[in-house]
């Protein structure tokens, strides 16, 4: 009697398993290793995972469902290297610094996190907050709340009055001195004392200002801010954790202090040198170059009161360079990984990045690879990035064909993370 209910037991399980079997019929398909789209594709997706990839539309078997995307044009989950999770720009952020609780940006970030992953981008890699955002992770992951699987820095590091240092222009008596605590650091002890702290906190990775920013509330928007040997000191505990380091670079010097050093990429990279970009092909650094934050920006600074006026005078010159640097780099040969910096413009336009990308001279499968296959070997996560068997079921489909109208990458239409569809309006 027991083999008998045993035997039954079983057949119920596999059963249900089977049950789980999905099958995407996609009328395109973009193969992001081939740079080619392949038509009249089926995805078998079981559970979580993607256990084949096949020419035609496969019959289904008993139990198996089916979903119809044929006239879709189908792609792996994107991924936007670099976003912000907890803000959006907004004349009011600055102030929201004094009146806001870390609570009141985490409740905010899951509004932007369920809008991203709705937007089709189903991983993001946060570099920069309040410590919220490894709070938004978690959630995540538990699935207490809906939005893209995050990789986050926690509290980016910055060197004291650099563009990370959060009390830059406080009022001397509300400015303290932090320390690596507060991701503040000076000299090669304290960047090793700092990358262990984001370790401690949960980080997945480290966020460095190598050299000033756009948006702080500090005059110097480029020059470097680390010296070389605090660079190797971040990179070198980091390695220890298993971290990679990521740095935000306008600069020149700046950037070459942060690749000699070891970082794995530079954001934004907007006044790249032909040296830097000789040593990045070297060295296999990445850059993330975030077009629309620039643009962004630089039409936020002609609004009236939109910035402080130390903020605006930088972000009316900056933002204006991102573009035809990155145009320079990508046929210099450097390697190109997608992001955005989302929060400094609306979370869900993540998408406008293509068309940037495109009009600098990129080809959208290009870019489309940068979104997906580079991203996640920078990520050092192989799981994600392209549709294959044994990847994580991470899908997306727009209307239309991105390879004739790159615009139709903002008309997502299905998003699947994890195997979960999130989105269907077929």
């Amino acid at each position: 009697m027991r083999k008998l209910v045993f035997l039954l037991v079983t057949i119920c399980i596999v059963n249900t398993l089977s049950a789980q079997r999905t099958i995407i019929y996609c009328g395109q398909l973009i193969d992001v290793k081939g740079l080619q789209v392949l038509k009249e594709m089926s995805v078998i997706i079981d559970g979580n995972k993607i256990v084949d990839v096949e020419k035609g539309y496969t019959r289904a078997a008993a139990g198996e469902k089916t979903i119809d995307l044929k006239n879709k044009t189908v792609m792996p989950g994107l991924i936007d290297m670099h976003v912000h999770m907890e803000s959006e720009t907004g004349p009011n952020n600055y102030l929201n610094g004094f009146t806001w609780n870390t609570s009141d940006y985490a409740f905010q970030s899951v509004v932007f996190a369920e809008r991203t992953l709705l937007a089709g981008f189903t991983t993001v890699r946060d570099l920069g907050g309040t410590g919220a955002n490894i709070s938004l992770r978690n959630a995540i992951n538990k699935e207490w709340v809906k939005g893209p699987r995050i990789y986050t820095a926690g509290k980016a590091i910055a060197t004291t009055g650099g563009h990370a240092d959060p009390t830059n222009n406080y009022r001397k008596d509300l400015m303290g001195d932090p320390g690596p605590r507060e991701g503040v650091v000076n000299g090669p002890d304290d960047c090793a004392k700092a990358v262990r702290q984001r370790y401690k906190e949960g980080s997945d990775l480290i966020k460095i200002t190598a050299t000033g920013g756009v948006l702080s509330m500090a005059k110097d928007g480029t020059g470097a801010q680390f010296t070389e040997a605090e660079v190797r000191a971040i990179v070198s505990t980091a390695k220890d954790y298993g971290f990679k380091v990521a740095a935000h670079a306008h600069g020149a010097e700046g950037m070459k202090r942060a690749v000699l050093g070891g970082v794995s990429s530079i954001e934004h990279g907007t006044y790249m040198s032909d040296e830097v970009m000789q040593l990045m092909k070297e060295r296999g650094t990445y850059l993330v170059p975030t077009i629309i934050a620039g643009k962004s920006s630089a039409d936020s600074a002609k609004k009236p009161g939109y910035y402080p006026d130390i903020v605006r005078a930088k972000a009316l010159v900056v933002g204006n360079y991102i573009q035809a640097t990155f145009a320079k780099a990508y046929k210099a040969g450097v390697k190109i990984a997608f992001g955005t910096d989302a929060g400094v413009y609306a979370h869900g336009k993540n998408w406008m990045e293509f068309v940037y990308m495109t009009e600098a001279g990129m080809p959208i499968l290009e870019a489309i690879r940068a979104a997906t296959l580079s991203a996640s070997d920078l990520l050092g996560d192989d799981r994600l990035g392209v549709i294959e068997k044994d990847k994580m079921a991470d899908i997306v489909a727009v209307d239309g064909d991105p390879t004739k109208d790159v615009n139709s990458m903002g008309r997502v239409r299905f998003v699947m993370k994890n195997g979960v569809v999130y989105k269907n309006e077929n």
